[in-house]
């Protein structure tokens, strides 16, 4: 059973066509195209720009997480080694998502790269 609506389709990572086959072959890497219903995942242009933007969210998140329990608790300095793997998740699940946010949009709104018409 599929989640409904684009915001399902972006947390389980479904194609945007036909809601079934899946968008990722690897963690963050894309498919070249849907197994189900064949649909080119190349004709979208999603870039670098999720993950230049992400990489502000997340560092943000963990510099005030770092303060925070540095503030609270002065622990010693290898239990900040926590923000290591913190970091990994929010990063890698973060992408995913943006990812996949990012070629849902392109397909529903027919995006294309400019073109002049002479």
């Amino acid at each position: 059973m599929s989640p409904s609506g684009p915001a399902g389709q972006w947390l389980a990572g479904l194609c945007p066509r036909c809601e079934k086959g899946r968008l990722f072959a690897g963690p963050v890497r894309l498919r070249d195209r849907c197994e189900e219903c064949g649909l080119d995942f190349q004709q979208f242009n999603v870039g670098d720009g999720p993950a230049a933007f992400l990489i502000l969210i997340v560092g943000a998140i963990l510099v005030i997480g770092a303060l925070v329990v540095d503030a609270a608790y002065e622990p010693a300095w290898w239990v900040h080694l926590v923000w290591l793997p913190i970091g990994a998740a929010l990063t890698l699940g973060g992408l995913r998502l943006a990812k996949a946010w990012l070629l849902g949009a392109e397909y529903r709104n027919a995006a294309h790269e400019g073109r002049l018409v002479k």
